[in-house]
């Protein structure tokens, strides 16, 4: 007698639970992200393999583009903000600017400081909108006898030497900025006796096997040592 064939019954799956969770965490994460802000001074920084990372507080950060554009920033920390209105406020007595308060204010809730001292009124009536590199004439660094970033990094010193702290200076320069720009910034800071600043650079990969390479992986070299 024949065996009686049993009727095969397709397999069903529910996605709808599977559908609800990829949804749930696509929601999640498009709420959560934080896109990267637009950077008001451009400037491609050249690669480096230090691993060493930027100090969060007390951040005095000086750029200089491809232009040759000199630039002052600080933190976007509350504290960062209060330091760079002192900042401000003692360029103002110190050359006598006439800057009032709320200029002054206007300036410390700006991304960078770009222009001349006898400027500086005309870019706290600007918006964020209008502070770009190509707007701005930068500050002055052409020679020594006119180097308004030595006045920037005098006031630097007043603010944090009352704080009873060193600010932690970063010098960001662009890859095709020509080497002058860079002297007498570092003539400005050399004259303020602020001789330990870091560079910017983006990170790479030590190149394999290279004496850096090497050193660090047979124990020679610490990481702390790039």
């Amino acid at each position: 007698m024949a065996r009686p064939k049993i009727p095969r019954k397709s397999t069903t799956v529910d996605m709808t639970a599977m559908c609800d969770v990829a949804f749930l965490l696509l929601s999640f994460f498009i709420l959560t992200t934080k896109p990267k802000p637009s950077t008001a001074v451009p400037i491609d920084t050249p690669s480096s393999v230090a691993a060493k990372k930027a100090p969060e507080k007390d951040l005095v950060m000086i750029s200089l583009n491809k232009d040759g554009k000199a630039f002052l920033s600080t933190g976007d920390g509350k504290e960062d903000k209060e330091n760079k209105q002192a900042i401000i406020e003692a360029v103002n007595t110190n050359k006598n600017l006439g800057l009032s308060p709320a200029e002054i204010n206007a300036l410390r809730l700006q991304p960078f400081l770009g222009s001349a001292l006898p400027m500086l009124k005309q870019q706290a009536r600007m918006t964020n909108d209008q502070l770009t590199a190509e707007s701005m004439n930068g500050i002055p660094i052409k020679d020594t006898l006119n180097n308004e970033m030595v006045e920037w990094m005098k006031a630097v010193v007043q603010v944090y030497s009352s704080l009873g702290r060193k600010p932690n200076i970063l010098l960001k320069g662009d890859n095709v900025a020509k080497f002058p720009g860079f002297k007498n910034i570092l003539s400005a800071l050399k004259k303020n006796d602020l001789l330990k600043f870091q560079m910017v650079t983006n990170p790479e990969a030590v190149p394999s096997g290279s004496p850096l390479y090497v050193g660090l992986k047979d124990g020679s070299i610490k990481p702390a040592d790039q």
